[in-house]
Parts: C-alpha cells; structure tokens; sequence
C-alpha cells in the first residue's frame, strides 16, 4: 500500500472495504487452495487502525476463476463449492468484520433474478442458502443484500424490496441491504427519493448503507461540475444521516489516482472525493459540511 494512500486512509476514515481481494477469484485461485495474503494484510491494516471492516464479497456472477466458470460441475457439487467457500472465508474472520455483502447483484436491471452461474446451477435457493452459511459461520456479523441502482423508488428497488421481504418470511438471517449509489452527475436522483427508499426498508427492521458511492463526470471536468459533484454526494450523506436505519456511508476508493471510473466507465473523469495527488476536492468538504452540520 503506498504511503500516502495509507496515510489518507488511516487519517480520514473509520471503515474499509475490501475492494478485490475478498473476491472469489482472487481468494480461491484453485478449488482446494484459499489465498488469503491480501485480505489478512487488509484487515491487519484496519484494525492497527481503529477500523471497522466490510467483507465484501462472498457470492458474484463476477470475479470467478477459471476452475469454477469453466468446470463441468453438478448442483450438489456447486453447492459444496459455496458452502465450503462461505463457511472458510467467513470463519476465518469470525468476529473481526462488522458487515458482510452476502449476495451481490444478484437482480437485473428488469427486477428478475440475474442469469448467473449460481442461478443457473444451484436455482434461486443459493441467496438463501449463502445468508444461512454465512450466519453459521459468524453469528455475530451483519449480513447484507448489496446492489446497484435500486437506490430510489423504481422497478430495481420494488425487486430488492420483494427479495429481503422474502428472504425474511422464509426466516433467512439478512440484517440489511447495501445501496452502491455509483451515480453520474446528470442523474436525476436525489436525496429525498433515497430516503423514502430507506425507510421503506425500515419497514422491514433492515439497515441500510451506502456501499460503493462515487459520483462520475462524462466530459471535460469544469469548476461548475466539481461543485455539482460536490452537491451530490452532499445531498446523499444528508438522507443517510437523516434515516436512522441508514449505519453507514462508504466512497469506492477515495482518490481519483485509484477510482474504478476509468475502468468500469470509458470515457468519464475520476469519480472520488480526492484527486491523484491526494489533495481534497470540493465534494471531500461538502460531507465535512453536512457531517458537521453546517
């Protein structure tokens, strides 16, 4: 970890997540062998630190190694594959992680269930099977559904509200849901629709955090965009703060020397509340606005 990453990250932060090397691939190269260097010094690192850790994440469609995606496995072998990744990953780090991602994406765009290799070979019982192993293994950990655009009150978000609900009346062990609120600073999103989505899911005794929020610009970055960028993640911090179920509020990655944007969206300027040299941007004062109240 370079030193000023890790010196920003000490100084400005009291929670990590993890943001590969949790991952399937990563974390199980080969079936039989569980590579959990990277992850250790992670949680090392926090925990020297004063840090509270999100493991994230135990089930993907993405992310998998070559050995899983490309073997010729039967249901009852996928699910000791899962149950086995599940119970070792998650023992290992029984009682030093505050919150896990469970299930991740594991809803399409059009409210059904994703098509992916655990759907596909397990069927839909693999979300209730993984919250389950996932409690066994660590009874004292936060479990959390985690998604992406079911932030407001839409198709997405009715789809997600419908699969904890259900996840709760089969007396499945789910603690919250995680909203990654990976915006672009055109959306129409704001604060007030992911509030009401929030205490929607009060409604149901669920947490909720924001997991993964960066805010990408689609041109040229100007001042009026930093500050429009700033207004936003400002407007989001404020309906966390404002929804008591709301126990979290993560960026993903806070450095634009490091920001996923260029990667995950081509063509869009770094997302993150710090730029690559580490010096605060306007949208890094904005949450030290609302958090202090001004």
């Amino acid at each position: 970890m370079e030193p000023p990453y890790a010196q920003t990250l000490s100084r400005e932060f009291n929670m990590l997540t993890p943001r590969f090397a949790m991952k399937f691939g990563p974390l199980r190269p080969t079936r039989q062998y569980f590579r959990f260097w990277d992850a250790d010094r992670i949680v090392d690192f926090a925990e020297a630190n004063g840090m509270q850790v999100r493991g994230h994440t135990l089930v993907w469609h993405r992310v998998l190694p070559r050995w899983l995606t490309e073997g010729k496995f039967s249901q009852a072998e996928l699910v000791a594959i899962l149950r086995e990744h599940i119970l070792t990953v998650v023992a290992r780090y029984k009682g030093r992680m505050v919150a896990w991602d469970v299930v991740n994406e594991a809803i399409s765009d059009d409210g059904s269930l994703r098509d992916t290799i655990w759907l596909r070979g397990i069927g839909s019982k693999y979300i209730d099977l993984a919250f389950q192993w996932a409690h066994e293994a660590d009874p004292g950990a936060q479990l959390f559904y985690n998604d992406y655009g079911g932030e407001g009150l839409n198709r997405k978000s009715d789809a997600i509200y419908r699969l904890v609900r259900g996840l709760q009346k089969r007396g499945v062990p789910i603690h919250g849901v995680g909203l990654q609120l990976a915006i672009a600073l055109e959306s129409s999103l704001r604060g007030r629709e992911v509030a009401a989505n929030m205490n929607r899911l009060a409604s149901l005794g669920l947490k909720v955090q924001i997991t993964e929020m960066d805010v990408r610009i689609r041109r040229t970055v100007t001042e009026r965009d930093l500050a429009e960028q700033a207004r936003i993640y400002g407007d989001m911090l404020g309906a966390c703060l404002s929804t008591p179920n709301c126990t979290a509020f993560l960026v993903w990655d806070f450095t634009d020397r490091h920001s996923r944007t260029l990667e995950s969206f081509p063509g869009c300027d770094p997302a993150m509340i710090f730029d690559a040299s580490y010096h605060p941007k306007p949208a890094y004062h904005a949450l030290i606005d609302v958090l202090a109240g001004r």
